[in-house]
């Protein structure tokens, strides 16, 4: 879809307008100011100069001018298609307008055009940025004008056409002096942390001047506020400023113990690595890629440590050294290690390579009694159904690795924002804290064996994936609502999701199961019908419980007589002329099912559940006279009952018509909906909008005809 507008200078606009919209149709709107005029759908031929299309347009709207006028896509971003530059001197000028509504809108509609670079050229070679800057360093206008203002300047900086290095140092004094407010407007503080972050990358000039403009005390108050833009964006300006210094810290921290490549690193540095741990995960990344091979005596004292405080020991200096080992090897083996005499193997894999092991001490350091208790709790019961601690807290690590992120690098596109972070110190540790007592839990839940602990972590994982996306702001809320959301709740999350992905709890999709359900159900009652008119084989049980004759029952063609009589055993569907004994349909007064039918009443304690759950009869005349049936199946059982329903009038009520039902449903909707396969259907309907106050834009296409 292309609009027609004043616009600016495109070089070869004639083959970007074949590349985007090559051997289609193209919709024009029409648009001189705020005008806008009906589309229509003409086909104009490629190898036409652009200026002659152009015209072509402006001709058959009667419009005056086609110099001043140009092609832009309505679809997707705005870009213009035209070889003038009419729409960068009426901007420029605009925002130079003494009315301040006049500024307002240039400044919003540059905002939203200046991702064009054709038009951030015009506008750059008119010195539009210029004026930006100096509107910003007055800082006399509205905040809403010292947004688009703001937000305008990014934009037309960000196609690096003007060198950051250019702006004055008032400019950048003034942008963090912005930043520096503790009253701001919040859409003001956002762009100007993305144009600190610009000039920190740009070069180190610029760095030196933004670091002492902004102080590392606002930067952490940006931290802490609830507004995730301002967030992102401050933490995005801290590590742009600790990247830029290249060559004098490499961020590989932990526990924080910061390593220097090179040179000295200040106090307020080592302050800014600290802080930049505190909020991200880079310090783990090292321990997370590091196998425990050929493990050191350090790492030797934690996995004893991790045995001595499970465990109350008695001295191991007494002992011998083959009993000594065999009793560190039943207890590893109790903590859950696979190998028991060399419990190192286990940490082979990297990752989670150390981190898991690091887990593992912080719990048992931080929290003794809940570690103890896990371990003790398990080790005591059956083999099979013990929890192993050290194999949990292995793959509970790398599941929260692969759900953090821990070790990829940043995605610029990335959507996952996760405020707890902002709100605990090593939120990792204290993540795996949370998650391995709610793994325990689960496991009890679950009620599992080893050969369940794929399904347990499974379980977990969507746990924490669940709790984590309904973006907790604290560890303890966190820890609340994970807890909340035991094993019961997964699955009953899991039923209500897989009824949402087959769409019938769409409220449309309800509408049109409502609509489709009477002719449905006239296709189950002429079913039923058909089948009482093929008929089928009753046996009789008499009173003495010996097997007797057989019987044959159907309906006639015309569905107003019911025909039946004895058959001999190996007739399959006697002709309905053989069947001599008939009741006319009008004369059936009802149905009776169970334990109603006469013929149980007769041997009332005699009949098993079996039989009359299958029995049923009509009655017809009086009360008297009733033809009794004993189906032999469920499925004939419903069959007759429904279709004898049908005969009187009644809704079918079995339960086989329900699952019937059901299933044509689902298959009538899947097929209604085939062509919206990946369309998210709306809950309700989009609102009707007001008629328009005249109908003065109607074309009359017969007066152009004529």
């Amino acid at each position: 879809m292309v609009t027609v507008k004043a616009g600016y200078h495109d070089g070869d606009a004639v083959s970007q307008l074949k590349g985007n919209r090559a051997g289609s149709f193209i919709y024009f709107f029409l648009s001189i100011r705020t005008l806008i005029l009906l589309p229509t759908l003409p086909f104009y031929a490629q190898k036409k100069p652009l200026s002659a299309v152009i015209k072509e347009v402006c001709d058959g709207w009667n419009l005056s001018g086609p110099d001043n006028h140009a092609l832009q896509y309505a679809d997707g971003v705005q870009m213009y298609i035209t070889e003038s530059g009419c729409c960068a001197e009426d901007l420029y000028k605009g925002i130079q307008s003494a009315d301040s509504g006049v500024r307002c809108d240039s400044l919003k509609q540059l905002a939203n055009v200046s991702t064009d670079v054709t038009f951030a050229q015009e506008f750059i070679s008119r010195d539009g940025h210029v004026l930006l800057v100096k509107i910003v360093e007055d800082g006399n206008e509205s905040p809403l004008i010292m947004t688009h203002t703001l937000t305008s300047f990014f934009e037309l900086m960000d196609h690096q056409i003007v060198s950051w290095e250019n702006l004055s140092s008032a400019f950048i004094k003034k942008i963090a002096s912005l930043v520096n407010a503790k009253v701001c407007d919040a859409s003001i503080q956002q762009v100007s942390l993305a144009l600190l972050e610009s000039m920190v990358q740009s070069g180190r000039a610029l760095y030196l001047l933004v670091k002492q403009e902004v102080t590392l005390e606002r930067l952490l108050a940006h931290l802490q506020v609830a507004n995730q833009q301002i967030q992102t964006k401050a933490m995005a300006l801290l590590m742009a400023l600790l990247q830029t210094v290249s060559g004098v810290v490499t961020l590989c921290c932990w526990s924080q113990n910061i390593i220097h490549s090179s040179g000295a690193v200040g106090d307020e540095m080592a302050h800014y690595l600290y802080v930049l741990q505190s909020v991200t995960l880079n310090h783990l990344e090292p321990r997370m890629r590091t196998p425990l091979d050929c493990y050191s005596q350090d790492q030797r004292e934690v996995l004893h440590t991790l045995r001595q405080a499970a465990f109350e020991t008695e001295s191991e200096n007494s002992l011998s050294n083959e009993r000594r080992r065999s009793l560190c090897a039943k207890e590893f083996r109790k903590l859950g290690f696979s190998n028991n005499s060399n419990p190192g193997q286990d940490l082979v894999r990297a990752p989670p390579g150390l981190l898991a092991l690091d887990t593992m001490e912080y719990f048992s350091s931080r929290y003794p009694d809940a570690y103890s208790r896990f371990v003790l709790e398990n080790s005591s019961r059956e083999d099979k159904h013990e929890c192993p601690f050290a194999r949990s807290s292995i793959q509970l690590t790398l599941v929260l690795c692969e759900i953090l992120r821990i070790g990829d690098p940043p995605s610029e596109t990335g959507a996952d924002y996760h405020p707890i972070f902002f709100s605990q110190d090593r939120l990792v540790e204290e993540l795996f804290c949370v998650c391995i007592q709610l793994l325990n839990k689960t496991w009890k839940e679950m009620r599992a064996t080893q050969e369940d602990f794929d399904k347990v972590m499974q379980v977990v994982r969507e746990q924490i994936t669940r709790t984590l996306s309904s973006k907790p702001t604290s560890l303890e809320l966190f820890k609340n609502k994970v807890n909340a959301l035991n094993y019961g709740e997964i699955l009953k999350l899991r039923q209500t999701e897989r009824l949402h992905q087959e769409e019938t709890l769409a409220l449309p999709v309800v509408e049109l199961k409502e609509r489709l359900k009477p002719e449905l159900m006239d296709l189950i009652r002429q079913q039923r019908l058909n089948r009482l008119c093929q008929g089928t084989l009753f046996r009789k049980i008499s009173s003495r419980r010996r097997q007797d004759k057989l019987w044959y029952c159907r309906l006639s063609p015309n569905h107003k007589v019911l025909h039946y009589g004895d058959v001999e055993e190996d007739t399959e569907s006697p002709a309905i002329e053989s069947l001599q004994e008939k009741i006319p349909v009008a004369d059936i007064k009802a149905l009776l099912t169970g334990k109603d039918c006469p013929h149980m009443k007769e041997n009332k304690g005699k009949q098993t559940k079996e039989v009359l759950d299958l029995a049923f009869s009509i009655t017809y005349d009086v009360e008297d006279y009733s033809l009794n049936f004993i189906a032999s199946s469920r499925a004939d059982f419903c069959l007759w009952t429904d279709g004898l329903s049908v005969l009187l009038g009644r809704d079918m009520g079995s339960e086989s018509m329900r699952s019937e039902l059901e299933i044509l449903l689902s298959m009538e909707i899947k097929l209604r909906l085939l062509d919206l396969e990946n369309v998210q259907i709306p809950d309700l309907a989009p609102p009707v909008p007001l008629p328009p106050s005249n109908y003065h834009f109607c074309y009359d296409f017969n007066a152009t005809e004529q």
